[in-house]
């Protein structure tokens, strides 16, 4: 496997929605292996250099069998030592993977919010403490996996952990602006909500929100750091 092109599988779990691949496939300079999780298409093995697990419409604690299976090959990706970034719905299935807790929240949050990181985490290298990252999600991890440590958060709760060669984040930095507008558009919310966060969605919040997608440039640097260590130890 290339040291400076790593192989990734890319599980996506959007439902076939098709800003989810073209947003992916712009932000992670890597080789993808893509995988139709909603359909139950998940790789046949391991032999890969990493792992993003996507959005969803979809809550990870529903009882439907792509979601079981989704969980149980992630947590085995995981057993393996395989680097591993999970992303809005990635994040809860890496939490209900792991052993954490996801439940849904009372009020949708919706739109670019700020978000605060750590700042002990390699997966904000070079981002503010405090950034703005497009938010959609229902479902919220309240309780972290063993091991875990929070490593983003905000008003609504926490935005992202990490646990070894674990990253998550609740947000998404992959959208674009079209993808946010589009997304929000199709939410039920009400009225005055709807025209708040559709007001919010300007090319200046935009361009302060690509700040964010550094964390794919950032995993994929951890993703090469694994490799090379894998390769002195051979």
């Amino acid at each position: 496997m290339s040291a400076s092109r790593p192989r990734l599988a890319l599980l996506d779990a959007s439902h076939g929605e098709e800003h989810t691949r073209r947003n992916f496939r712009r932000e992670l300079a890597a080789d993808l292996v893509e995988y139709d999780a909603t359909e139950r298409q998940l790789p046949p093995d391991f032999d890969v250099d990493g792992v993003v697990v996507t959005g969803s419409k979809a809550s990870v604690y529903w009882e439907e069998p792509w979601i079981d299976e989704l969980v149980a090959w992630t947590g085995e990706a995981v057993e393996r030592d395989l680097p591993v970034l999970g992303v809005c719905f990635g994040h809860q299935v890496l939490a209900e993977a792991l052993g954490g807790r996801v439940e849904g929240m009372d009020e949708y949050e919706i739109g670019y919010r700020e978000v605060t990181h750590t700042g002990d985490s390699r997966l904000f290298d070079g981002v503010d403490e405090t950034f703005l990252a497009f938010t959609t999600h229902q479902d919220c991890v309240v309780e972290l996996p063993p091991g875990a440590r929070p490593i983003a958060a905000n008003d609504y709760g926490n935005h992202g952990f990490e646990r070894g060669d674990v990253f998550t984040v609740q947000f998404h930095p992959e959208y674009d602006q079209d993808t946010a507008e589009k997304v929000a558009a199709g939410k039920p919310l009400p009225e005055e909500k709807m025209a708040r966060v559709m007001a919010g969605i300007t090319a200046e919040n935009h361009a302060a929100a690509c700040e964010v997608k550094q964390v794919f440039d950032n995993f994929l640097d951890h993703v090469r750091i694994v490799q090379a260590e894998r390769a002195a130890a051979d």
